[in-house]
């Protein structure tokens, strides 16, 4: 099976007040294709920046990483912008929908940065897929968590992404509407055969995925399930 993402020996080192911070070190794993992976470990230990170093939104300081058949390494900026656009779905804990569009139209932006001719019909289909018929014309501030972070896995979906990261996905929400909400996320990860990297507190939740995960003080060690 082929590898959708891969890490070789991924170092990251941040500067700060006191100088540089190694925040992940000699990172190597791979995720396969429609594979899921819980990513687990205290606050502060490298979690986050795993997946920005997996999307090119942060570059390692060396090592190499692949995603979706590509060489992150050594990227310009608008080419991993592009790379991004067209083969990576984030999920963050709040959001970040754009509070001026209704629904449908946060769904529909990423498909008309990408050229696609029926962006408005594609977002209307994807927010059909996550329920939300009856909501295209409702801004933000007019949805529930549950349904802002609906629109935001609409999004990330509907674009066709190959690999989806999602950081604390329910972090903001219930716990009856974060469960509504995992679920749909792994239907539509099966459905599309996509590769989910999912960043959660939850060694339960962490337990739905192939393998797990777990990040000590920046270095990552697979868990037995």
């Amino acid at each position: 099976m082929a590898a959708a993402l891969k890490f070789e020996n991924v170092y990251l080192s941040l500067a700060s007040q006191a100088g540089p911070v190694e925040i992940l070190k000699d990172v190597s794993f791979a995720a396969n294709a429609g594979e899921a992976i819980g990513i687990i470990g205290p606050s502060g230990s490298g979690k986050t920046s795993l997946l920005m170093v997996a999307s090119g939104l942060e570059a390692p300081t060396t090592g190499r990483v692949q995603a979706a058949g590509t060489e992150l390494s050594g990227q310009s900026e608008a080419t991993l912008a592009q790379f991004r656009r067209d083969n990576i779905g984030i999920i963050f804990q709040s959001f970040h929908l754009i509070p001026t569009m209704t629904a449908l139209e946060n769904v529909a932006v990423p498909l008309e940065f990408r050229g696609v001719g029926d962006a408005m019909a594609r977002a209307r289909a994807g927010l059909e897929r996550v329920g939300l018929s009856h909501r295209l014309t409702h801004y933000p501030s007019q949805l529930s968590g549950g349904e802002q972070q609906r629109v935001a896995i609409a999004r990330a979906v509907t674009a066709g992404a190959k690999i989806l990261l999602a950081d604390e996905p329910t972090g903001n929400l219930d716990q009856d509407t974060g469960s509504a909400i995992i679920d749909l996320l792994f239907e539509l990860k099966d459905r599309d055969g996509a590769t989910l990297l999912l960043v959660t507190h939850d060694r339960q939740l962490a337990k739905r995925c192939n393998r797990i995960l777990e990040v000590r003080d920046g270095t990552v060690h697979e868990e037995r399930k």
